[in-house]
């Protein structure tokens, strides 16, 4: 029985209310030494819960998050929704529950695992398959179920809650929370103008000889170098692989072992997504780690978790608002509290020490659409002995 069954329903609003209040600050993945792996499966892992519903401010802090959309404002959710979520239950069960507490009459049947597996899955099933909403935690694989056509076209009130540029051009998906490429460095042996600002200079610098790591199992890793392909091509993509191996790159299985193996000292550079240098910084304030951005190139790239609604979907309204309850005011706080991703939203901003979205250099020209070739980056990477 879920656990939500187990009190009476009647008072549910209610109550969200009462806990989201009365839950305070949890262990941040950074204090409790939680890391992320290749699938986003444990990365995401917080006790945080959702701010107050209609409050306008987040109850961790003095946050203004009333810019954004309050689920006040949006269509209450009724019936049963199936969701394939690529993220991790630790993080999505947990705002999945506040969400079915808030409203009496919905409920969430969630299948975990990663996101390149439900994809698969989702193909294998074709019209048989019960999923309605996929969550992502990368546009690559949110763009593999449109090419596939296993998609249905979200309402202009949820594309619109995001810029452009952060959804499908076609309407099939949309992001909810973004994660920006960075370098992470230990200021104890670099400063800020030592981290080149192009992504492809990285083989040819010597002081990353045997200092410099990389989780190439990591999906968001495989998204950065299916940009490079995009960008640079693909023989310019095998060199630059190469070129790092005979650099001595040090693989870890996910990124948060990547930042935390700077932070220690036991390598003095990296390549992850920017929440988990935030993570150990929440945790470790006086770590000697800090983040350093490329410009323009495969290295700064800024992709997107997401969600869409299938073609299988049995109420395809219910999924499309579900989609949009994620990009409410009170989930992007959230995200933005348990993941240090950043918000897609405006007027909820993220956190940590963090350039504004509109402060970062991502490269000019590349949709994230054109992400979806995964398949075409692992048979790169096993052709280079990477895999």
């Amino acid at each position: 029985m879920d656990e939500h069954d187990q009190e009476p329903r009647g008072h549910g609003r209610r109550r969200f209310i009462a806990t989201a209040a009365a839950l305070g600050l949890g262990s941040l993945a950074g204090c409790a030494g939680l890391g992320g792996d290749s699938q986003d499966q444990s990365g995401d892992d917080s006790s945080e819960a959702v701010g107050q519903i209609g409050s306008g401010r987040s109850p961790f802090g003095d946050r203004d998050i009333s810019g954004g959309v309050s689920v006040t404002e949006m269509p209450d959710l009724e019936g049963e929704l199936t969701l394939y979520s690529g993220r991790g239950e630790a993080l999505v069960g947990e705002l999945l529950g506040f969400f079915e507490e808030y409203y009496d009459d919905f409920d969430v049947v969630p299948r975990y695992n990663s996101a390149t597996e439900l994809v698969n899955q989702i193909e294998t099933e074709g019209e048989n398959s019960p999923a309605d909403v996929f969550f992502s935690i990368n546009a690559g694989s949110l763009g593999a179920l449109k090419d596939a056509g296993r998609t249905q076209e979200l309402p202009s009130e949820v594309l619109e809650l995001v810029r452009d540029e952060f959804h499908d051009p076609d309407g099939q998906w949309t992001g909810t929370s973004g994660r920006a490429r960075t370098v992470p460095y230990n200021t104890d042996q670099f400063s800020e103008s030592d981290i080149p600002e192009s992504i492809m200079e990285f083989p040819e610098t010597e002081a990353f000889r045997d200092n410099i790591g990389w989780a190439p199992t990591y999906s968001s890793f495989q998204a950065f170098i299916t940009a490079m392909r995009v960008l640079e091509g693909e023989e310019a993509t095998r060199q630059w692989l190469e070129g790092m191996q005979e650099l001595g790159v040090s693989e870890y299985n996910d990124e948060f072992l990547v930042a935390q193996a700077v932070a220690d000292g036991e390598i003095y550079a990296g390549f992850t997504n920017h929440y988990y240098i935030q993570r150990i910084l929440a945790g470790r304030p006086d770590a000697p780690l800090s983040t350093a951005f490329t410009a323009g190139d495969a290295g700064s790239i800024f992709n997107v978790a997401g969600a869409l609604v299938l073609d299988t979907a049995d109420d395809a309204e219910l999924g499309a608002n579900f989609v949009r309850h994620l990009l409410s005011a009170e989930a992007q706080d959230y995200f933005a509290r348990t993941t240090f991703e950043y918000p897609l939203v405006s007027g909820v901003e993220p956190i940590g020490e963090l350039p504004t979205i509109d402060e970062l250099n991502p490269p000019e020209g590349l949709d994230l659409t054109q992400l979806s070739d995964l398949e075409g980056t692992v048979q790169l990477l096993r052709e280079v002995g990477v895999l």
